[in-house]
């Protein structure tokens, strides 16, 4: 009896609550001279910094990264054409990662209720150990999957035997053609705001979806 080809896809998909919750905010001033704008800008993010500094020490937050200070200037134009007189901008941008949702909603209400701060966006994420964990949980899956169908279609003709010969990602098999996603892949949630873009007091994330496609071909006889 002649070998059959038999060529499969096999998908799986985990849902998992987030873990972390990575903030971004800045901080931002404006004025006619430099210096002064550079110590205004400095005196508004140092609480803020000593505040996660403090909070990191604690527990209370995973990490947290500051940016420098950037400084530019500009002569705006009023509504008549005319150029106005030169205007200086600093701006600083921060970055923390709660793992405590209801902290971070507080940390969040307490950031935008201070002059020249502004809240920015949310993504949530799985800690890495735990992302690693289910993408290859998932990925085993998959290929689970792909071995029941093909043995399906093996026992459906009459083949007893099955023998793997190829198996990758979705669009990496021999003579295959590249899907339009990867093969795996992760979609985050984004943060619930309210119709003035401030902070909402309480975040009610979706599950990150990690999935997996897988491609086999196998040997019946």
């Amino acid at each position: 009896m002649s070998e059959v080809t038999i060529t499969v896809r096999g998908e799986h998909e985990a849902r998992i609550a987030p873990e972390h919750a990575i903030a971004h905010v800045s901080a931002s001033v404006d004025g006619a001279e430099r210096g002064a704008v550079v110590e205004r800008i400095a005196a508004l993010v140092a609480p803020v910094r000593d505040d996660l500094t403090a909070r990191k020490a604690s527990g209370g937050i995973a990490d947290w990264t500051s940016q420098r200070v950037s400084v530019w200037a500009d002569r705006p134009w009023n509504s008549e054409g005319r150029q106005l007189d030169l205007v200086h901008h600093a701006s600083v941008e921060l970055r923390a990662t709660f793992t405590d949702f209801m902290l971070l909603s507080d940390w969040l209400s307490d950031i935008a209720s201070r002059e020249g701060m502004q809240v920015g966006s949310v993504s949530w994420e799985l800690a890495p150990e735990t992302r690693a964990r289910v993408e290859r949980e998932v990925a085993t899956q998959a290929v689970s999957v792909a071995v029941e169908r093909a043995t399906a279609y093996a026992e459906a003709i009459g083949r007893a035997t099955l023998t793997p010969v190829e198996i990758a990602d979705l669009g990496l098999l021999t003579d295959g053609v590249a899907p339009a996603g990867g093969a795996m892949q992760m979609m985050k949630a984004s943060m619930g705001r309210d119709a003035v873009g401030s902070a909402m007091a309480e975040f009610h994330p979706e599950d990150i979806v990690i999935s997996a496609g897988v491609e086999a071909r196998f040997r019946a006889s």
